[in-house]
């Protein structure tokens, strides 16, 4: 296909760029609308019913997504947890889901205070120690949810290794990528099922857009299940968000560059100063999962963690003397984020209370660095 003997960058410029074939606009348009015409026989011929069912500014977005992937189809959602939500709702009650002890504490969430009420088991392991893993696996094991790098601790899982287990086990993967996106990392090229996306953060990339993904590596039985939630439960992306998500895609590559760049020059400085007790990013040679995140990814991502020495309230401090970073939630936009990530979790928390939370964006890196350097001293 084309789609194979092109590199990703050149996919990632041309997203969205499907000329109308009314006007020859070289961007597609948002479709907006909801519904659509049948013929006079009540067919209809563009293939398009109802935009909650299929949209043509939707259907451009899951295209492109699943070829960025190297999947066989891509299901867009209103949200990333609806995404997540939408995987969770297509197993079958009474299946098990293994997830890693620092995952993303929004699923641990869905999964404590949504699911166990509805049939779904889950259990946690350390998704560094494979054996651990393995140790961890249920007869009922259905579904191994991976996340690497992982929110907050930027822990490294090896794909290749999980995938291995889950075929054993006869489980599916899915890794949500958001801090690894396609340029990075491709999760299924390392044998995963399914790839979950937030698309609020470095797909779109200009924190303007909620959104979210699911991409199959195969557009099998569970994965039309998935569509059939998506389709019915109505959890869809809005076609002007998938139209600035595509818009955002264009630019990917040279963000992700600019910002992984950034990225390893903070993580260094970090690393040594003295008002620094420990810092969390797979780039430094000595994080435990450097050599693994080598092999997996072709670059270590610009989401970086580092405990201040001292308490909460120390490490609050930081926060609030910044300047050029801004106090916020969420990530991969174009500006630099701070956040004392314990204060946002709900409880029991394994974020470290002294810890801070950076998402570096496209600012000039002396002046990041500066800025850290001023708060660090304050």
């Amino acid at each position: 296909m084309y789609h194979d003997r092109i590199h990703l960058e050149t996919l990632l410029a041309k997203a969205g760029c499907v000329p109308d074939p009314a006007t020859g606009a070289v961007v597609s348009p948002p479709y907006l609308s909801t519904t659509f015409e049948r013929a006079p026989d009540g067919s209809y011929p563009h293939g398009y019913i109802y935009s909650r069912h299929d949209n043509p500014t939707r259907h451009q977005l899951e295209d492109t997504l699943a070829h960025l992937e190297g999947g066989q189809a891509c299901a867009a959602f209103a949200s990333g947890m609806a995404a997540a939500t939408a995987l969770l709702q297509a197993l079958e009650p009474g299946s098990h889901v293994l997830i890693p002890d620092d995952v993303y504490y929004g699923v641990r969430n869905l999964l404590e205070n949504v699911f166990t009420s509805q049939g779904l088991h889950y259990s946690t392991a350390n998704f560094t120690d494979l054996e651990a893993v393995r140790a961890a696996l249920h007869p009922n094991t259905r579904l191994i949810w991976a996340e690497t790098p992982s929110n907050p601790l930027l822990k490294i899982t090896d794909l290749a290794g999980l995938a291995h287990l889950a075929r054993e086990a006869e489980a599916r993967l899915v890794v949500d990528s958001t801090w690894a996106p396609p340029p990075i990392q491709r999760p299924l090229d390392l044998g995963a099922d399914l790839v979950l996306h937030s698309l609020t953060k470095y797909l779109s990339g200009h924190s303007d857009v909620m959104g979210g993904a699911l991409i199959a590596r195969e557009a099998d039985d569970f994965f039309a299940r998935i569509r059939m939630i998506q389709q019915t439960a109505g959890a869809v992306l809005d076609p002007f968000s998938a139209w600035l998500t595509l818009r955002g895609l264009r630019t990917l590559a040279v963000r992700l560059q600019r910002q992984c760049e950034n990225a390893r020059r903070l993580a260094a400085f970090l690393r040594d100063h003295p008002r620094v007790k420990r810092v969390y990013y797979p780039g430094l040679p000595e994080h435990p999962g450097h050599e693994i995140a080598r092999r997996q990814m072709r670059d270590f991502g610009a989401m970086l963690s580092f405990e201040v020495d001292g308490d909460a309230a120390q490490a609050l401090a930081v926060a609030a003397h910044t300047r050029v970073f801004m106090r916020a939630t969420s990530l991969g936009g174009t500006e630099s984020l701070i956040e004392h990530r314990a204060s946002i979790e709900t409880p029991p928390t394994r974020t470290p209370p002294n810890l801070l939370r950076l998402s570096i964006g496209l600012e000039h890196v002396d002046d990041l660095l500066a800025d850290l350097s001023q708060a660090l001293e304050d």
